[in-house]
């Protein structure tokens, strides 16, 4: 499966990989060279650690160029009356009699306890495309689902603003 991943994810994500790549590199690389100083390494906690930074750091420059070369590049762009990417959107709940603002994110970007969701989940998957007023069925599984209806869409552009999650 392919992240679905815009031009300006892309972008975010290889200036991160300039960072590690030319900043965090070194540090990494000169805390390890510090650290073997101090002698015997069979107990040096110091050496374990610095070697650890560095291997995530490049565990993590990996991962994004990973995700970078099997990304699907898709667009960000939505009619002005129609839910598309990063718009915020009011969603009424029937069942819970319950209104929650949600921004609709790349798969790299979503985040729950931020209501940042993915435009994969079932939830932003359903709501895309749809105007307000509308009432939108969202399948969970092959035997669940539930009904919302959209009473705002707020049209916001990608700032960067959303953080791509790090590990």
């Amino acid at each position: 499966m392919y992240n679905e991943l815009t031009k300006n994810d892309i972008k975010k994500m290889e200036e991160e990989i300039e960072y590690r790549k030319l900043v965090v590199r070194k540090e990494a690389i000169e805390a390890v060279k510090e650290a073997r100083a101090q002698g015997d390494l069979s107990e040096n906690f110091e050496y374990y650690a610095a070697k650890k930074d560095k291997n995530k750091n490049e565990s993590r420059i990996r991962y994004l160029e990973r995700m970078i070369r099997t990304a699907k590049v898709i667009s960000d762009d939505s009619k002005e009356d129609e839910i598309g990417l990063y718009n915020t959107v009011d969603v009424y709940f029937e069942e819970d009699d319950e209104t929650e603002t949600y921004k609709i994110v790349t798969t790299v970007r979503g985040n729950s306890l931020k209501n940042l969701i993915s435009s994969e989940s079932p939830l932003g998957k359903a709501l895309l495309g749809h105007k307000v007023g509308d009432r939108v069925h969202v399948q969970i599984n092959d035997k669940a689902g539930y009904d919302v209806i959209v009473k705002r869409i707020e049209k916001t552009v990608d700032d960067g603003s959303d953080a791509l999650r790090s590990f």
